[in-house]
């Protein structure tokens, strides 16, 4: 297999990386701090800042759009199209780049509070109480419900992901809980804390047994764990 070098790049990631320069037949690569792979931008950082921003961007743009093209826009006309145009780019991939900042997780929940504020008589109630007229719950909550469902298809073998490269199970026994804990594993950066396979353990574990232990996805895990988090108190 041949490379075109001019198409190809480094990124350098790490505090103490040496910032080594290669060279492929015999043509410099060209070196990044900033790349974007699969309609996600990765920074040299690992920081998700940038994704961030380019989400709650192309989120803006179209919400844009919508005002500007559509004359009337009552409840259902407005969470429709939210949820097929907009939402999407605020969800694509967030298992892997979800934030952790503050700044960036409300430039996410700006843009869904800037969407509820279309429908004219919502527009001067709180966002909290916009969202519980439109059965829409906050961004966040939404990552949250995302990364679980994505740990569990992987530790149940759904998604051809393994299982190993992930997670282990936790070699604690206890009567408490579920029988599929993880074990979470201690970390000294708060970009390796957030990361995917770190970030979802607490939660997971937290889970009753009846809903980590759903027959299927779609039919029975995701009614469970929306029940669970009513029952919680977690959905606005």
């Amino acid at each position: 297999m041949f490379f075109n070098a001019d198409k190809c790049k480094v990124m350098h990631v790490g505090y103490h990386n040496r910032n080594a320069s290669f060279e492929l037949n015999g043509q410099s690569i060209q070196q990044v701090i900033s790349e974007k792979d699969l309609g996600v931008h990765l920074v040299s950082s690992l920081k998700p800042s940038k994704q961030c921003a380019e989400a709650a961007r192309k989120g803006n743009w179209i919400l844009g759009l919508i005002k500007r093209h559509f004359s009337f826009l009552d409840k259902d006309i407005v969470v429709r199209l939210f949820k097929q145009l907009v939402r999407p780019h605020l969800e694509y991939a967030v298992q892997e780049w979800s934030p952790y900042f503050s700044k960036d997780k409300q430039l996410i929940e700006n843009v869904q509070r800037r969407a509820t504020r279309l429908i004219s008589w919502l527009r001067d109630l709180p966002y909290e109480d916009r969202l519980k007229r439109l059965g829409l719950t906050s961004m966040e909550l939404r990552r949250i419900r995302g990364d679980l469902i994505q740990v569990f298809k992987i530790v149940h073998g759904l998604d051809g992901l393994s299982f190993d490269y992930f997670f282990e199970f936790s070699n604690v026994i206890t009567n408490r809980g579920h029988s599929l804990k993880l074990r979470g594993k201690r970390s000294r950066l708060d970009v390796r804390k957030h990361f995917f396979s770190q970030r979802v353990i607490n939660e997971w574990n937290s889970l009753p047994e009846n809903v980590v232990s759903s027959p299927s996805v779609n039919s029975f895990f995701k009614n469970s764990l929306d029940l669970f988090f009513k029952n919680c108190g977690r959905v606005l």
